[in-house]
């Protein structure tokens, strides 16, 4: 028996949010060091169950929210990733797919070649040694390029992000190398301290975000809590295991989050900041 979600009645963009990142899990064969989830093999999937996240994202798409974003962790070792997409694609959303290509099943790439698919990745460096030990996997950097050359061979829509981790990172390097295989779309970011890239003691704030935190974008955790994006994950306002997700877009927690967040730095990109909030968000900075 299917049963139908019926969703609120649709709107222009609540709250101004056009992008909605799903983090559908927390587990993830690799162990990056500067992990803001602190996903691992060993996390789990959270509390949201399939019929959560399917509720979310009809929600999203009668809202009037453009794109959902699969994020985890790495969210294609959830066993319904595949009908999320499918189901946001059914609804005329954006579906963007964030993952570390350490693995791609030949069957999804069907999938990653429809329209209105996109596929990101991490990418850390033209050397094997230093790629692999940022993400804690040996092996990691290879498959991750030969996925790379494959979705571009492919015609994926595909963009990638580094982020800025050791002294001396081959960053530059790691970009050129990623234009020389075809990949278009490239996005910068100094390390953030969230997850395992907070020092011991270190106390959340809004300040350590780049400014975009709900902005255009919000974040559902695996917890089904709602945030301004999956960086500022320590500063919740409400759970859409309990309340819809117009409620909480509406409410008056998301309103004081809001105005919470410092604006972006004023032409905030390199060297004053990242040319993005971070890989895992959609939009760039301005003028870029």
């Amino acid at each position: 028996m299917t049963t139908l979600i019926e969703p609120p009645a649709a709107v222009s963009p609540l709250a101004g949010i056009q992008s909605l990142e799903l983090e559908i899990t927390g587990k993830c064969q690799l162990t990056c060091t500067h992990c803001l989830s602190e996903s691992s093999p060993q996390a789990s999937h959270g509390d949201m169950t399939p019929e959560d996240w399917r509720t979310v994202i009809i929600d999203a798409a009668a809202l009037g929210i453009r794109t959902v974003q699969l994020i985890g962790g790495e969210p294609t070792v959830h066993p319904n990733w595949r009908e999320f997409a499918v189901l946001g694609l059914s609804l005329g959303l954006h579906v963007e797919v964030y993952s570390n290509l350490f693995h791609v099943n030949p069957a999804w790439w069907d999938l990653f070649t429809q329209d209105g698919v996109i596929l990101a990745t991490s990418y850390y460096s033209d050397d094997p040694e230093e790629h692999d030990r940022i993400t804690g996997k040996a092996g990691s950097y290879a498959r991750t390029r030969c996925n790379i050359r494959e979705a571009v061979t492919r015609g994926v829509t595909l963009r990638a992000g580094i982020v800025d981790i050791l002294p001396g990172q081959r960053v530059a390097e790691a970009r050129a190398e990623l234009e020389s295989m075809g990949v278009r779309r490239i996005n910068t970011d100094r390390v953030r301290s969230v997850g395992r890239a907070a020092l011991p003691g270190w106390k959340p704030t809004l300040d350590e975000m780049c400014g975009r935190c709900t902005r255009g974008r919000a974040a559902i955790l695996p917890n089904g809590d709602l945030a301004g994006c999956v960086l500022s994950r320590d500063f919740p306002v409400g759970n859409v295991r309990d309340t819809r997700l117009a409620d909480l877009l509406g409410g008056k927690s998301w309103a004081k989050l809001a105005e919470s967040v410092p604006p972006p730095a004023r032409m905030a990109c390199p060297p004053d900041d990242s040319d993005d909030c971070s890989p895992a968000n959609t939009p760039s900075c301005d003028p870029q």
